[in-house]
């Protein structure tokens, strides 16, 4: 098959026309540094209607809203507000020296009831705990330091009794020589009257060995003698009801270091350290629906 070539005079002029040109690089172009137009106008369509963008649509802003505390936000105002300013003061005098812990000066501070009484709100124990926790650290500033904004917020919650007499009455010491001294433990309730004597234990009228079948409930009862080296020096009356042996015992435990505090004040530590004057708060946990006990669960079986 003949293919047919064109002239010389063409060809020359197709290849110039193929040919492609130099770069060549113009510095003033290249670091120019042009504009950009934006615009959010709808794009006029084509004649045809097909190849037309759709018009940009942007969210609208919402309008920022000034919020200013009032009664109608937040369900206590007056107490966040207390909150608040005792906060700032124990963030802006943070760095003031403080003194150990038990030579701060001794305060009393309101009750939850009579906070209550003065803003009007009911706010609840464990809200005025943060409260009375951040005038504490405010009381801890060493008195010579103390600055008058932070005084004044002491002044506030303080009240006006003379701390010093404030101090519990000991349980009196009747015309025979007796004291009485109450105790619980889980369900058992007890009381116990203490009276010098040989060392004598009578529980609901019966010894101690009758009222109480296992060695370690007996030595229970009688731990506050014991830890004092007073077992033989007085003699006790009991009387105890509700729960088991063991709640009873232990009820009964409270009741005479009670009543041996009212006759010795001054073995108070002793006592506290022999733990017969802090009541036991433990109780069985209760039954749970789906489950054997409280935690128990029943067996799992595949099939």
């Amino acid at each position: 098959m003949k293919v047919s070539r064109p002239p010389a005079g063409l060809r020359e002029t197709l290849q110039c026309a193929c040919t492609p040109r130099p770069a060549v690089f113009n510095r003033q172009r290249a670091f120019e540094i042009r504009p950009r137009r934006f615009t959010t106008a709808p794009i006029p369509q084509a004649s045809g209607g097909r190849f037309a963008a759709a018009p940009v649509r942007f969210p609208q802003q919402r309008e920022n809203r000034n919020f200013q505390q009032d009664d109608d936000i937040g369900a206590q105002p007056i107490f966040t507000d207390d909150l608040l300013s005792l906060q700032h003061l124990v963030a802006k005098y943070a760095n003031l020296p403080t003194v150990k812990p038990g030579e701060q000066p001794r305060v009393s501070w309101r009750g939850l009831a009579e906070y209550r009484d003065q803003v009007g709100e009911s706010v609840k124990a464990s809200k005025y705990q943060k409260i009375v926790k951040l005038l504490a650290r405010l009381n801890q500033i060493h008195p010579s330091l103390v600055p008058a904004d932070v005084q004044e917020a002491i002044n506030e919650y303080r009240r006006d009794i003379d701390v010093f007499k404030n101090v519990r009455r000991p349980a009196p010491v009747d015309g025979m020589g007796r004291t009485l001294g109450a105790g619980r433990r889980k369900s058992a309730t007890a009381r116990a009257w203490l009276v010098e004597g040989n060392g004598e234990v009578l529980v609901n009228g019966k010894t101690l060995v009758e009222a109480f079948g296992r060695v370690h409930d007996r030595e229970s009862v009688i731990w506050a003698l014991k830890a004092t080296n007073r077992i033989d020096k007085y003699n006790v009356w009991g009387l105890s009801q509700g729960g088991g042996t063991t709640g009873q015992a232990e009820a009964l435990t409270l009741a005479i270091g009670k009543a041996l505090m009212a006759h010795e004040p001054a073995l108070k530590p002793a006592l506290r350290r022999a733990g017969v004057l802090t009541r036991d708060p433990k109780r069985v946990e209760r039954k749970k629906p789906g489950k054997e006990k409280a935690r128990k669960m029943p067996a799992w079986v595949k099939r």
